[in-house]
């Protein structure tokens, strides 16, 4: 494929030398290529649980597994992007997952997608999106130290991410570093409403849970959401939906109408193990997030609550109009 961006090193930004097996810097700094995935970071970090996570349940968010269509209606809901417009430019996708929105993207266009994730759910990215491994550009990295040129990419979008990224702040400004100027940034998270958003099942339980083995974990998910799924329907039933946030389940209320019994179980394990096994879990303000996005030299287009078929988020949407040095 031609004219595509070249690695560079994360910590320098040095350019890389390709030999076999690995990407070298000039100073002699290896990355190893595994399954034909550059690696620029430790495969132990902080994220080994969506790592665990993604590789187990590697295909039930997929749309073409599912046979739903719930990530192509939250990618184009959050994004306003329009297909057509979009191919022959630089679009990033940071903290891919098993890789549900890569497939969105690389289905609906043409173009191609660069692609990183700091845990080893890279591995089922490529699995899922194996048809369109020529277009599809991904490696392991951290968002702190993305492998590419700052100021590379007309477009970047990063969903599901941030709230479980050591700072967001941070995260905002390595986000903001990557984009051309007049490029576009579409993050969404978990928004802060005051002391009643930790008033929840997850964040009462989670100090405990994110310190168990990620099989014992899963284990202890897999028993409890039969019966915990029950006692949701029946709250729901009797209009008293908002005990749930006290039971130990995710909320399956944005779960897609058409999903199966199993597929419904294993949707809510998955979702379940995924609000209970991060190692950080940090919602913000709407408000705060937008104030990060100046302090980083962007013009904020969009801030707020996007609804499609099946479920909603909180979006923000910046142009970089400032070179922040």
């Amino acid at each position: 494929m031609e004219n595509i961006l070249p690695y560079v090193c994360p910590i320098n930004g040095d350019e890389l030398i390709l030999d076999k097996n690995h990407y070298i810097s000039t100073y002699n700094k290896k990355y190893r290529i595994k399954n034909k995935i550059p690696r620029f970071c430790s495969e132990d970090n902080y994220s080994d649980s969506f790592g665990f996570q993604w590789n187990k349940f590697d295909n039930t968010q997929i749309d073409s597994f599912s046979n739903t269509d719930l990530s192509h209606q939250r990618f184009w809901a959050e994004t306003k992007w329009d297909p057509k417009k979009i191919n022959n430019l630089n679009v990033l996708e940071v903290g891919s997952g098993a890789g549900r929105f890569s497939e969105v993207f690389l289905n609906s266009t043409k173009n191609k997608l660069y692609s990183i994730d700091y845990s080893s759910a890279v591995e089922a990215n490529l699995r899922n999106n194996k048809k369109f491994k020529s277009r599809l550009i991904l490696s392991q990295a951290s968002i702190y130290q993305i492998p590419f040129k700052d100021n590379s990419f007309d477009k970047i979008f990063c969903f599901g991410v941030l709230q479980h990224t050591p700072s967001f702040r941070k995260s905002i400004s390595s986000l903001v570093s990557k984009v051309k100027l007049n490029g576009e940034i579409v993050i969404d998270f978990y928004p802060y409403k005051g002391f009643y958003t930790k008033l929840h099942s997850k964040y009462i339980l989670r100090p405990i849970t994110k310190r168990l083995s990620k099989r014992f974990l899963l284990f202890l998910i897999q028993k409890s959401v039969p019966f915990s799924l029950l006692i949701f329907d029946i709250l729901k039933s009797l209009k008293l939906g908002f005990l749930s946030r006290f039971l130990p389940i995710t909320d399956v209320r944005g779960f897609p109408k058409n999903l199966n019994k199993k597929q419904r179980i294993d949707w809510a394990i998955m979702d379940t193990f995924d609000a209970f096994s991060p190692e950080f879990d940090n919602p913000q303000r709407l408000s705060k997030v937008i104030q990060m996005f100046k302090e980083n030299g962007c013009k904020v287009t969009f801030g707020g609550l996007v609804k499609f078929k099946g479920g909603s988020a909180v979006v923000v949407r910046a142009i970089k109009k400032n070179l922040i040095k």
